[in-house]
C-alpha cells in the first residue's frame, strides 16, 4: 500500500503510473544482476579471467541501479517490492537459460538479455516523457551504462567487420551455441 503523498507538483495518477513502471524496472534490475552474478559463477575457458572480472562491476551498477529505483519508487509515495515473487510477477521473459559454459556462448547470451533490457528501458523511457522527467532523466542515464556494458560484452563476439559471432539468433541457446 502507497502513502497519500507525493511528490510536489505530481498528480497521485501520474505518481502512481510512474511507481507502476518503476516496479517493473527494478524487478528487471534484480533479474539481471542475479542473471549476471550467474555467469560470472559458471564462465569457463579461456579469457575466463577477463570475463569474469568484467562482470563485478556490472553487477554492482546494476544492484546500484535497483536501489535508485526503489527508492524512487518510495519517493514517489509508493512500496518497491524487491522480493523473488515480486520478480517473478513482473517477469515477461524467460529465465536465463546457459549453465556452465564458454566465455564466448555466455556473453552471447547476456548479449541478447541486454538487447530485451535496453529495449524495455527505452519504452521506459519514452513512457515517463509527459509524466516525469526526473524519473525519465534517471532512466536515460541508466540507459547509456547499460549500452556500454553491452558495448563490452559485444566487442568479445564480433569480428573485424562488425558482425557479431550469433547475429540472427532469438533465443540465448541458439546464440550461446552458434558462439561456442
Amino acid at each position: 500500500m502507497g502513502s497519500k503523498f507525493t511528490v510536489p507538483g505530481m498528480t497521485k495518477e501520474n505518481s502512481r503510473k510512474v511507481a507502476d513502471l518503476l516496479q517493473k524496472q527494478l524487478s528487471t534490475y534484480n533479474d539481471l544482476h542475479l542473471t549476471l552474478k550467474h555467469v560470472h559463477w559458471n564462465v569457463v575457458g579461456p579469457n575466463f579471467i577477463g570475463v569474469h572480472e568484467m562482470i563485478d562491476p556490472q553487477v554492482e551498477l546494476v544492484r546500484g541501479y535497483a536501489d535508485e529505483v526503489a527508492e524512487r519508487i518510495a519517493t514517489l509515495g509508493a512500496s518497491p517490492q524487491g522480493t523473488p515473487g515480486a520478480i517473478l510477477k513482473d517477469r515477461t521473459w524467460d529465465d536465463y537459460s546457459v549453465g556452465r559454459d564458454t566465455v564466448q556462448a555466455h556473453l552471447a547470451a547476456v548479449d541478447l538479455v541486454y538487447d530485451g533490457v535496453i529495449e524495455d528501458l527505452r519504452k521506459a523511457i519514452a513512457d515517463t516523457e509527459e509524466l516525469d522527467p526526473v524519473t525519465q532523466d534517471m532512466l536515460i542515464g541508466q540507459a547509456g551504462e547499460l549500452e556500454k556494458f553491452q558495448w563490452f560484452v559485444r566487442a568479445h563476439l564480433e569480428n573485424s567487420g562488425g558482425t557479431l559471432t550469433h547475429e540472427g539468433k532469438t533465443t540465448e541457446k541458439s546464440a550461446a551455441g552458434a558462439a561456442r
